[in-house]
């Protein structure tokens, strides 16, 4: 039985990871400290994601890179809010915001080790969509 799962990324810059991450998605730090943050939900209080310093010994050698292969997903209540907060920041948009014919209007981001963050707001999904699979 899993009673809780958490994602842990691994940053080159604990303190300026954090702070993208508060600011791209109202996340509050509940933990603290030089090796680790821990970023909630301001609602819940659920953690949704852990920060760790890449070159910490906690994190395997093999690891101490900035991670490739994997997406961080939020669902928001305003995607294109978000977007337009992202663009204001200068922060590099991967992909426009747009409607996914699966019911999903999404843009992507990268943060600043290159992990890719996946922003989205449901939406109705395309009629063939409906048809294939509902």
């Amino acid at each position: 039985m899993i009673n809780r799962m958490m994602t842990a990324v691994y940053v080159s810059d604990l303190a300026r990871s954090q702070a993208f991450y508060q600011d791209l998605l109202g996340l509050k730090a509940v933990f603290t400290t030089d090796w680790i943050v821990q970023l909630a939900d301001p609602d819940s209080g659920e953690v949704c994601l852990m920060l760790q310093p890449q070159q910490h010994e906690l994190v395997p050698t093999s690891f101490q890179k900035n991670p490739q292969g994997l997406s961080l997903v939020f669902v928001v209540d305003d995607v294109d809010k978000r977007y337009r907060y992202a663009r204001s920041q200068n922060w590099p948009i991967v992909q426009e915001p747009r409607n996914e014919e699966y019911g999903q209007r999404r843009f992507l981001l990268a943060d600043l080790d290159g992990v890719l963050i996946d922003i989205c707001t449901p939406c109705e999904p395309s009629a063939e969509f409906i048809a294939q699979y509902f």
